[in-house]
């Protein structure tokens, strides 16, 4: 009960972050909604769709999660607020990416909480998403994004030595008008090691109603030196109009990393100038 009154209230603050925002576009939202159809959003799940912003869009996706892992008596609980990232299209088939978060880490021993509370701000992320082919028949959408992590906008308790960086290649297929398949495949360099690390995900999403969305998921990666990482989660979105969001996720670990992992978000979109 704890954890979810500190996601709800960490929620509560983003809301009210981007309160101002929302109310003040609410009128050039409706007028834009119908052109453009519901958002595409890159969150809840780990996979990334592969369409870029529209020109002259920009659309934030925010929210907070928690995850833990328990072994030998030792527990570590990560507490992550306002995973906001930024997208805005600046060509038509060219989208800039620009997220930060804000981490709180935990260490408990056989249910005492250590002094050693890490914080901070993880690394800013910089990045870009293209499209490189539409949907025809079989063949998927498809599109290309790579970030950058930034050392030196980290906080100390989170601030690696060298840049991070990833890349990855995104598909999507259209099963039928409620149902669709996603997938990612890329790699990526960071924690301070030379290893390279190899990526994937794949997500099932199906239209309960107009509105409401589930899926689940399966995604991981295979460091070239250690044991691959394999985990799942599942959750539901809810388009209250097609500018905005909102999405609750639930997951674990398939192997030792993870025991729960609990995440709610809001995404809204709006056009960057009135026309």
């Amino acid at each position: 009960m704890k954890i979810l009154q500190t996601l709800f209230t960490s929620m509560k603050l983003t809301k009210f972050l981007f309160l101002t925002l929302l109310v003040s576009s609410l009128s050039t939202l409706a007028q834009e909604e119908t052109t453009l159809g519901a958002l595409i959003t890159d969150r809840p799940d780990a996979t990334e769709s592969p369409t870029a912003m529209p020109k002259g869009f920009l659309q934030i996706e925010t929210g907070a999660f928690y995850e833990s892992f328990e072994n030998n008596n030792i527990k570590t609980e990560d507490f992550t607020f306002n995973t906001t990232l930024i997208r805005y299209g600046l060509l038509d088939n060219l989208e800039l990416r620009l997220g930060w978060d804000f981490v709180e880490g935990k260490t408990k021993i056989n249910g005492n909480t250590l002094n050693n509370v890490s914080s901070g701000f993880n690394p800013l992320l910089l990045g870009f998403k293209t499209g490189i082919a539409k949907e025809n028949g079989c063949f998927p959408e498809i599109g290309f994004l790579g970030h950058l992590y930034l050392p030196f906008s980290a906080s100390t308790d989170y601030k690696p030595e060298t840049t991070g960086v990833d890349f990855r290649f995104a598909f999507a297929h259209t099963l039928n008008e409620n149902a669709s398949l996603s997938y990612n495949l890329g790699a990526a360099w960071g924690n301070d090691s030379p290893e390279t690390s190899y990526v994937y995900t794949i997500a099932y999403g199906h239209s309960i109603t107009d509105k409401l969305g589930a899926y689940a998921e399966l995604y991981g990666d295979l460091p070239e030196n250690n044991k691959a990482n394999h985990l799942w989660d599942a959750g539901l979105t809810y388009l209250i109009n097609n500018n905005v969001q909102l999405d609750a996720t639930v997951g674990s670990s398939i192997t030792k990393g993870q025991d729960i992992l609990l995440s709610a978000g809001v995404s809204f979109r709006i056009p960057s100038n009135k026309n």
